[in-house]
């Protein structure tokens, strides 16, 4: 079964928790995207069914394989876009908000393409 946008939002800010705190917990995720406990309760068991989560004994949350890939693609997905569209001059808030909403819709075959582009046409910085 294919995870919808708002399972791929969640499966995004898990990662973006991990990242940042090492580890992540339902509860961080609510705080991460502004929702309630059991929307994010809801939200954890389907994804556990889909097979992209686990929890363990201690509430902690960790991807399967297959999640992990489809995070580490949505999150590189929303960087790329929102460093693009902060290049262009929009605000870091309206970047953010905009690469969210586009990240999901994006053509595989579009996202590599621009991936591609964007690699051609931007000076590399010194190393």
């Amino acid at each position: 079964m294919a995870v919808h946008k708002s399972g791929e939002d969640y499966l995004e800010a898990i990662l973006m928790i991990r990242q940042a705190k090492g580890n992540c917990r339902s509860i961080d995720v609510a705080h991460h995207l502004n929702v309630s406990k059991p929307s994010v309760s809801v939200a954890m068991s389907q994804l556990r069914e889909n097979g992209m989560i686990t929890t363990d004994a201690n509430g902690l949350l960790d991807f399967t394989e297959k999640g992990y890939e489809l995070a580490s693609a949505i999150y590189q997905r929303h960087c790329l876009l929102t460093d693009f569209f902060r290049s262009l001059g929009v605000s870091e808030e309206v970047a953010e908000s905009d690469a969210c909403k586009i990240e999901h819709d994006l053509s595989e075959e579009t996202f590599q393409c621009f991936k591609r582009y964007l690699q051609e046409n931007t000076p590399q910085k010194d190393q």
